[in-house]
């Protein structure tokens, strides 16, 4: 066996890159530069597409969502002065054809926490829940709510003025309504009467009949009378953010109030928001 010369290695070596570097150069297509460029959006193109953003931000937020702040005590503990909750505007209104698919219409229901016009004072808003629906037949005794004979487990209630006893309010509607009672819709006094039946208060056909949590500082159903259907605004769904607040917040009504309240919020805004209530759902 002859050994291989160093000659014969690199004759070996030549032949080698030979038959590569003679072998036919395959030309890649190049990318062309408007290839490798992405397409600019112009300014009216941002224009619209910021245009259409809003218009649909404002249409859910005038017709699906709305928010709300709570003013008074009457739904504590359920809901404090000063929680900021967002409304389902949607949710107890007659379902339409084109959104009766997404929106997840239904029927009140007992204890549904609700948002809707005073019909006592136009353009004010309240907070009740809903206790009575057509044909349901109320009354309370010593504080107690019975709905249809059978009383009624509300562990959402409470009673904060121990002692004050208040016989139109505890024992609604045994004793007639009267200004000294507190009853100061004048309407409600004449016409109460006219659906009582025997011991009870029977809900009419389209009405409700709505309590605060806090019954005994509730301004409610048992004071302006009944709650129209038509007057209902929707749902509230959860607290988006909630702020320590005056309980005589909602009667600052000028300019000058109004500015400070701005300014206390800014200035407090992180020390005085109550963080562990922020996204609570409203039960």
């Amino acid at each position: 066996i002859k050994r291989a010369t160093c000659a014969d290695k690199s004759a070996r070596r030549r032949n080698f890159r030979r038959r590569y570097t003679d072998a036919p150069k395959v030309d890649l297509p190049k990318k062309s530069k408007a290839q490798d460029e992405q397409p600019q959006e112009t300014t009216v193109e941002f224009l619209s597409s910021i245009a259409g953003l809003l218009t649909t931000v404002l249409f859910i937020m005038t017709f699906v969502f709305q928010t709300f702040a709570i003013p008074s005590s009457s739904m504590e503990n359920t809901l404090l002065i000063g929680d900021h909750v967002l409304v389902n505007r949607e949710q107890f209104a007659p379902p339409t054809r084109w959104l009766a698919p997404v929106l997840p219409y239904r029927d009140i229901r007992h204890g549904d926490v609700a948002v809707f016009l005073s019909p006592e004072q136009p353009g004010l808003f309240l907070v009740k829940r809903i206790i009575g629906i057509s044909g349901d037949r109320i009354h309370l005794r010593d504080g107690v709510v019975y709905r249809n004979g059978q009383k009624l487990d509300e562990l959402y209630a409470q009673h904060v003025l121990a002692g004050d006893y208040n016989p139109y309010r505890d024992n609604f509607p045994a004793v007639p309504p009267s200004e000294m009672y507190g009853v100061r819709n004048g309407k409600w006094r004449q016409e109460m009467s006219s659906h009582v039946e025997g011991d009870d208060l029977v809900v009419p056909p389209n009405h409700y009949f709505a309590m605060g949590d806090n019954r005994d500082v509730s301004y409610d159903s048992r004071y302006w009378g009944l709650l129209p259907s038509a007057n209902l605004i929707g749902r509230p769904m959860f607290i988006y953010w909630s702020f320590i607040t005056p309980p005589d917040e909602y009667l600052r009504t000028d300019m000058g109030d109004r500015f400070a309240s701005m300014a206390h919020t800014i200035l407090h805004f992180f020390d005085e928001t109550r963080w562990s209530r922020t996204l609570r759902i409203i039960r």
